[in-house]
């Protein structure tokens, strides 16, 4: 019997710290064959020279110690092909004529490697714009899932994503659980949930024990994470790719709302370690979000807030103020300015510029409206 085929899209940013880790555990997934297509934003830690010196076998890769489940290395060389850059791919052989499974006996799935240097960092939704439209120019793949590079998934997990039953009348975006990789136990969201008032949004499930938490009554959901989610092409065609005009943050919120009659759903079977928030510093047990991460989230929300609910921004203001104060409060001066500034969109500081380049500044503080493409 054909396996089923699942679309992968892996944005990557400086992220030569964790990626081999995500798809090594890809590449591990059973009884599904995945099409999965890493976007580098325009790395400077060497991440794209990585993953070519890993798929052509140059790279030993090692699984890090916090996987908490079994990981061996596939077999090497890979076929990466490379898409709409000047690259050479690792193997001159096309990898859409080599399945991965034919090369490592380890892998028992046809899995498939694009790579796409966007060269520039347009952005977390820009990424995933160009990876969907790769996906979307394969007519055997109708669903894509937006994955992390931070994250592992269990074998079983693609599969699960692949292959669950759609509702009566199909699906917009599918959901599982992401649990925290360094306290796997532990539930990071199950669903998003939507304050219609302040423009805050939360985690379903939040902090819960995983063994001990049914999941999520998918009519409790307002969004899918964008760290693990499914898009149906269905979906995809009417909605249209993500709103690129964020930046960072309320991407997938804002995508949600596009869905039109098409429901959301939630698969109990799949199963993603996030490590959270390794590149742009989010929020995670014990510490407070980075000023560059507050930045681009309160902007985002406000942004939100005046494209979707605009009655609710005196509210919406109201929070970003308690907020700040709150920082201020505990200690963190830095980040109650940030918060407060971006709620206003008054300009970043500094340092936050200083880790974008010009033309990713150029990007990310542009006027808000942002043509985003098909392909």
């Amino acid at each position: 019997m054909p396996k089923a085929t699942l679309g992968v899209v892996v944005v990557t940013f400086n992220s030569a710290d964790v990626i081999l880790d995500c798809l090594e555990s890809l590449l591990a997934a059973t009884g599904v064959a995945l099409r999965v297509v890493i976007v580098d934003n325009a790395s400077t830690d060497g991440t794209v020279g990585l993953l070519r010196d890993w798929a052509a076998g140059r790279q030993i890769y090692r699984a890090s110690d916090d996987i908490p489940f079994p990981l061996a290395p596939c077999a090497k060389p890979l076929p990466l092909a490379a898409e709409g850059t000047a690259s050479v791919p690792v193997s001159s052989v096309p990898v859409s004529s080599v399945p991965v499974s034919s090369v490592p006996a380890s892998n028992p799935a046809a899995h498939h490697l694009t790579l796409i240097e966007t060269g520039v960092n347009g952005g977390f939704a820009f990424g995933v714009n160009r990876g969907l439209a790769c996906l979307a120019r394969m007519p055997e793949v109708d669903r894509f899932w937006v994955l992390n590079p931070d994250s592992v998934v269990p074998a079983h997990t693609p599969a699960a994503f692949a292959t669950m039953a759609a509702p009566a009348g199909g699906f917009a975006l599918i959901g599982g659980r992401v649990l925290y990789l360094d306290h796997p136990d532990t539930i990071q969201i199950d669903g998003g949930t939507l304050n219609a008032r302040t423009g805050i949004t939360g985690n379903l499930n939040l902090f819960a024990k995983a063994a001990i938490t049914q999941p999520p009554d998918p009519a409790a959901m307002r969004f899918i994470t964008g760290a693990s989610l499914v898009a149906s092409r269905a979906f995809y065609d009417a909605a249209g790719p993500m709103p690129e005009d964020y930046f960072l943050y309320y991407e997938e919120v804002d995508w949600a709302l596009r869905r039109g009659p098409l429901p959301l759903a939630y698969c109990a079977e799949a199963v993603v370690y996030h490590r959270a928030g390794t590149a742009i510093g989010s929020a995670a047990i014990g510490r407070p979000a980075s000023p560059f991460s507050l930045y681009f989230k309160h902007r985002a929300r406000l942004r939100f807030m005046r494209r979707y609910f605009p009655r609710a921004l005196p509210v919406a203001y109201a929070y970003s103020l308690a907020k700040a104060v709150q920082l201020l409060v505990k200690g963190y001066p830095t980040e109650a300015w940030t918060v407060f500034s971006a709620s206003l969109g008054l300009p970043p500081s500094r340092a936050i510029r200083a880790r974008l380049s010009p033309a990713a500044a150029r990007l990310a503080f542009a006027p808000q409206k942002r043509l985003v493409e098909r392909g």
